[in-house]
């Protein structure tokens, strides 16, 4: 009797990476449909959102104390958070100094942030692509303080996390706007 050889066992690295990709072709669904005019609408009047400033670029809406109630953010907020988080994980994924909050700017409403966006996934494969499964155990200092618990695996899980909440709230927002026409 001839056997199949049983089938090859998934690395941890892959499981990051098929639920990173689950994560994303939802994202797709999203950024495929979005307009323009998804970015600024604001759903509530207690709102944060990112506004025009003097010099032409877009600034967040922030407080370094999270205000109860906590505002409803509208899709450029969320579109700027993620750039935010995404690229301060990737500066520590292949050993940038990190950027602070303010260093990262919102390019504005529509294609740009679409762009922007799918930038920031391809550059984060790339920094997967380049990690071996023992690079998984080796610390990191970010989404948290620098603690032995605080893994490059924590990381990517939290990055998919991150992700996954980021997505589901812009998702919401899209088809709420898009509900009302």
């Amino acid at each position: 009797m001839n056997a199949s050889p049983p089938p090859p066992s998934r690395t941890a690295l892959d499981l990051l990476r098929w639920q990173f990709d689950l994560t994303w072709s939802l994202f797709e669904y999203h950024l495929e449909r979005i307009e323009p005019d998804d970015f600024l609408w604001e759903p509530a009047a207690n709102c944060w959102t990112v506004r025009r400033s003097g010099d032409g670029t877009w600034t967040p809406d922030w407080a370094d104390t999270e205000p109860d109630p906590v505002p409803v953010p509208t899709i450029a907020w969320l579109s700027w958070h993620m750039g935010w988080w995404w690229s301060v994980a990737l500066d520590h994924a292949v050993g940038r100094t990190p950027r602070n909050r303010t260093d990262i700017t919102w390019p504005g409403p529509g294609a740009p942030t679409v762009e922007w966006l799918r930038g920031l996934r391809q550059d984060w494969l790339t920094a997967l692509d380049g990690l071996t499964t023992a690079d998984l155990d080796a610390p990191a200092a970010f989404p948290g303080p620098e603690d032995p618990q605080h893994t490059i695996a924590r990381m990517i899980t939290w990055v998919n996390a991150e992700l996954m909440k980021n997505v589901a709230e812009i998702g919401q927002l899209r088809l709420q706007r898009a509900a009302l026409d």
